[in-house]
């Protein structure tokens, strides 16, 4: 567990990648019941004007929070998250026969604390992130109970 007297404002507590591709996206539509097209038919997604497939919001704001939950030790220290969507992440079509073996789009995160609370014993993590050379997620950020 991080230790709250160790941190400092502006601090990089890490980054990391997530890779996703069409396939994680079903996996994903299955688990949460969000059967959208947009998140797996492309025709549909262009039809509605979008650049191709796309991921699921909730998919790449559950991916990003990793991060936080991995370097502060214990999921349950987040006690708030939230963030504001600001472009899709774009999820093209595999080349070749297999879905799954294509690394598919990467979503790039790092971290850093934004603001700390010594009474109450909280740190706020700012998070940028990016996918496809855009920024696809503003003011990210998570509250950690230390």
């Amino acid at each position: 567990m991080i230790e709250f007297e160790s941190l400092e404002k502006g601090q990089v507590i890490g980054s990391h990648t997530v890779q996703v591709n069409r396939a994680d996206l079903v996996r994903y539509a299955g688990a949460s019941g969000d059967f959208n097209p947009i998140h797996w038919n492309e025709r549909f997604a262009k039809e509605v004007e979008l650049p191709s497939v796309i991921a699921h919001g909730m998919f790449t704001m559950g991916s990003v929070i990793e991060l936080v939950s991995t370097w502060v030790g214990d999921p349950a220290a987040v006690i708030d998250y939230q963030t504001r969507f600001t472009k899709p992440v774009v999820v093209e079509d595999p080349e070749g026969s297999n879905p799954t073996d294509h690394e598919g789009t990467t979503i790039s995160v790092e971290g850093k604390v934004g603001a700390l609370d010594a009474e109450a014993r909280t740190a706020r993590i700012d998070l940028a992130v990016s996918a496809n050379d855009s920024k696809v997620l503003l003011k990210c950020q998570a509250v950690v109970q230390l």
